[in-house]
């Protein structure tokens, strides 16, 4: 396809994707994210460095975090909803509980957006994100005075510099220093520690200056909590529409909880989730939060009959991938048993890659997930929810991450336990 004056070539086949995200030398991002993105010289020496912030033993420690957030706040805000009859958008409970915890974890400071706080750093991000799916498929705004003419890129600038100003008022160096930290050494990746700390404590031997850092902060803010909240939403608003699967997951958190519905999962529970867990996936699988991957050609692609020529710009298409009737039972209906073992082990393993794969995939997928299953035992140990609107309704919104239209609209109900 073309894209304004750009050819495109849209990848779908699990082999073929599978050839481009396992690559070593395909990782050139396309010039689509020059607005959000930076230069593959800095992504190979940072990634290395950033794995340690998302070592197992480091995501357990902020799992309290995550706790707070769902129990002793979302879930006493949208308890207002229950059995009233009203209905009510849990996306936005959803998006500001998420959003915490990825603050946390990236700067080791407190948002309170759940608790009205910090409002226009929220909204800026959204808008953000907004802007940047416009300005990457209207190749008209790529003109600079068309950008800026249109208003557009004034909104922008002035966004982006209340969320970086944000960043860098986040002064963690004084803190580490009065702490004595700064010379700490070792295995980094056994000890709790935020984001910014970490590289603040890298930033002599990796040579990053702060703008550096404040980079990387708001790129990890930025595309993580978005696609988090996106996962959650789904999944609540996809069982709200399948009460025998939403029974389920009801069943396997009372065989996990009994009827304590305060109690704080350990990391043994979050295994125990096996139902939920398909549930999850195969919301992704569905309404998988990112529309796109799109990489430039550093060379040739040969992919069976075809050449793809240097320089050309590859979209790969999970949304498309994942609903390939070669590879799905129900390709276009939610369906959790997709995810049985013997039926994952039928598939080709690029059929499903909701988070990306190879060199370039989400190196923050295990925290997302934990996230997401630590927030929603709690919703479903508490709740029973009906969707307003089932599919094929509530269409996605094509921002930076596939939203939903109409929100996650529910009429939510205490759970009633025989």
């Amino acid at each position: 396809m073309w894209l304004g004056p750009i050819p495109v070539a849209l990848v779908i086949r699990p082999a073929y994707c599978k050839q481009i995200l396992q690559s070593n030398t395909l990782i050139t991002k396309a010039t689509l994210y020059d607005k959000l993105s930076y230069t593959n010289e800095k992504w190979y020496g940072r990634r290395k460095m950033l794995t340690p912030a998302f070592h197992f033993n480091v995501l357990k420690g902020y799992q309290e975090i995550i706790v707070k957030q769902a129990q002793q706040i979302m879930m006493e805000q949208v308890d207002a909803f229950a059995d009233t009859g009203r209905e009510v958008d849990l996306f936005p409970y959803v998006k500001r509980c998420a959003s915490e915890p990825f603050l946390e974890t990236a700067m080791s400071t407190q948002l309170n957006a759940q608790e009205g706080k910090n409002s226009e750093y929220v909204t800026a991000v959204a808008r953000i994100s907004d802007m940047l799916f416009t300005y990457g498929r209207s190749p008209w705004l790529w003109l600079t005075p068309v950008w800026y003419g249109s208003g557009l890129g004034f909104e922008f600038d002035r966004l982006v510099k209340m969320t970086t100003d944000f960043t860098r008022q986040v002064e963690r160096r004084q803190t580490l220093i009065d702490e004595g930290r700064m010379e700490e050494s070792g295995d980094l990746s056994k000890k709790r520690m935020a984001f910014l700390e970490m590289m603040l404590l890298n930033q002599e031997k990796n040579a990053l200056s702060d703008e550096d850092i404040r980079e990387e902060v708001d790129t990890f803010m930025f595309e993580g909590h978005d696609t988090t909240a996106s996962g959650m939403g789904w999944t609540i608003w996809l069982l709200g529409q399948h009460p025998e699967y939403q029974a389920r997951v009801h069943a396997e958190m009372d065989d996990v909880f009994g009827d304590d519905e305060d109690r704080e999962p350990s990391e043994e529970d979050l295994k125990k989730y096996i139902y939920l867990e398909m549930c999850i996936k195969e919301s992704l699988r569905l309404c998988q939060p990112v529309p796109i991957i799109a990489r430039r050609l550093t060379h040739d692609l040969i992919l069976d009959e075809f050449t793809l020529p240097k320089d050309l710009t590859t979209l790969i298409v999970p949304i498309a991938t994942h609903r390939n009737p070669k590879d799905w039972e129900r390709p276009s209906v939610f369906y959790p048993d997709h995810f049985l073992p013997d039926a994952v082990a039928k598939r080709h393993p690029f059929a499903y890659f909701p988070f990306s794969a190879g060199p370039r995939n989400c190196f923050g997928q295990k925290f997302a997930q934990a996230e997401e299953k630590t927030v929603l035992s709690y919703f479903f140990r508490k709740y029973r929810v009906e969707s307003v609107t089932p599919l094929p309704g509530n269409r996605f919104v094509p921002e930076l991450i596939f939203k939903p239209e109409d929100g996650v609209k529910c009429h939510l109900f205490k759970r009633v336990r025989s």
